[in-house]
């Protein structure tokens, strides 16, 4: 398990982190929240990008949007006693992927807004939660190399925290006049 996590970071990372450092050194502070958009010319790339993002959001967006469908079912079911079928899973799950996809349309600044939600319970739960676990479980010789990088993703964890729903909810004010329902 262990290996496959470290496997899926670094290939997550050699995915995005090229993206990020091209995206910003092409276009500065003037890329958009979805850097789709920002892309003019050549045709191939946007039509590539724009199909590697569907191929990644039909995979990562079963896997974690599993929970949710298990508890819809499962209210389904046994609250409002619907017959448990692959049409009743089949209506469920794909009514709530059309209700998010309203949802993520109707926002114009849905980007800022996961940014600011995001910053409150994503960093804590993928940044230094695990670390502050790890240093209470194991307990790694103070000062170590294990320890040192524990601590400075905890750190940067909780800034990340704090400095994610600022810059967002900035973002939210700065840009309101200009955000158009349903654009």
């Amino acid at each position: 398990m262990w290996k496959g996590v470290v496997v899926a970071y670094i290939v997550v990372g050699l995915c995005y982190f090229p993206v990020a450092l091209v995206g910003y050194y092409i276009y500065g502070n003037k890329v958009e929240d979805n850097i789709l958009i920002s892309l003019e010319k050549p045709k191939w790339l946007i039509i590539a990008a724009n199909m590697f993002v569907v191929v990644h959001v039909i995979g990562s967006y079963q896997l974690f949007a599993m929970p949710v469908f298990d508890m819809i079912e499962t209210v389904l079911v046994k609250k409002l006693h619907f017959p448990p079928s692959f049409l009743l899973r089949f209506v469920a799950r794909n009514t709530y992927v059309a209700f998010t996809m309203l949802v993520a349309i109707a926002f114009p600044f849905f980007g800022a807004l996961l940014g600011f939600f995001g910053g409150f319970a994503f960093a804590p739960t993928t940044y230094f939660l695990p670390c502050i676990m790890w240093l209470v479980i194991y307990k790694p010789k103070k000062f170590s190399l294990s320890w040192f990088t524990n601590w400075i993703c905890i750190i940067l964890g909780f800034l990340l925290m704090i400095l994610s729903p600022i810059g967002a909810l900035r973002n939210i004010i700065v840009n309101h006049k200009d955000y158009k329902f349903f654009n």
